[in-house]
């Protein structure tokens, strides 16, 4: 792999001690995570990473897991870390066990939040054609795009999630941020299963959350073919956005199982 040119992935680092990686989901970002990092960097070098077509990582007209997997290969190079453990959310998550069965030996621990290495319905198609519907020219405000997105994307905080994706350019014209269009034409592909003819012996944690219908217990036994090690919590009362819902809970389980593997 050449490593010439300038790095692809935008990432944020914090801490000092061994490394751990952090991969935010669908249509985030490593802003996403600075509560939670801050709590973790007192005890690991927290590298929290924007994935291709988000935050302001590079752009690119494919995206699948194995390609996201690849793109950590070249950051761990770039970064010069023979192993680090790696922490990720829905999509993230994804990309964190595709990078776990592809490269075992450099991986120390893996964190997978509210996600399971298999199909999903493409329950999200409907906030990618709001968004893309969405004349961001004729916005004065934020306030304004939200109340034009409030008719299909009925959650506020859903909304104001979506929306931090949104910026101004040197003009002052609102732009979205992240590669909307490569995202939704490669959707299909990030809603498929991994490859399920390979495994991972590394210590793994699969937390879900409570109310969540991502990470169910019926998907353990498929999940434990796949990560013989793996470990599975339930935090209630938690949402998919576990790490935003149940920030301190979260971060201790966490340090928990890094630290004692408890």
């Amino acid at each position: 792999m050449s490593l010439s040119g300038p790095p692809r992935l935008h990432f944020e680092s914090s801490g000092h001690g061994p490394p751990l990686v952090v991969l935010h989901g669908l249509f985030g970002s490593l802003d996403n995570w600075h509560t939670v990092s801050s709590a973790l960097a007192a005890h690991f070098q927290v590298l929290a990473v924007d994935q291709r077509n988000h935050g302001r990582s590079f752009h690119s007209p494919e995206m699948s897991y194995p390609l996201m997997a690849e793109d950590l290969f070249e950051f761990l190079e770039r970064q010069c870390l023979e192993r680090a453990s790696l922490l990720g959310h829905s999509m993230g998550g994804k990309t964190a066990m595709e990078f776990a069965l592809r490269y075992p030996a450099r991986l120390d621990n893996l964190i997978v939040v509210d996600i399971a290495p298999r199909a999903y319905s493409p329950r999200h198609r409907h906030i990618l054609e709001a968004l893309l519907s969405l004349d961001l020219a004729a916005c004065g405000s934020r306030r304004q795009m939200e109340d034009a997105l409030a008719p299909a994307i009925q959650g506020k905080v859903t909304r104001q999630f979506l929306l931090k994706s949104v910026e101004r350019d040197p003009h002052g014209a609102f732009r979205w941020r992240m590669n909307l269009q490569g995202i939704a034409d490669n959707y299909g592909r990030l809603c498929e299963a991994l490859d399920q003819g390979r495994a991972c012996s590394q210590p793994a944690l699969f937390i879900g959350g409570g109310e969540s219908d991502y990470l169910l217990a019926e998907d353990f036994d498929s999940i434990r073919r796949l990560f013989p090690r793996a470990r599975f919590h339930t935090l209630a009362g938690a949402g998919h956005w576990v790490h935003a819902d149940a920030p301190q809970a979260f971060a201790r389980l966490v340090l928990d199982f890094l630290l004692h593997g408890a």
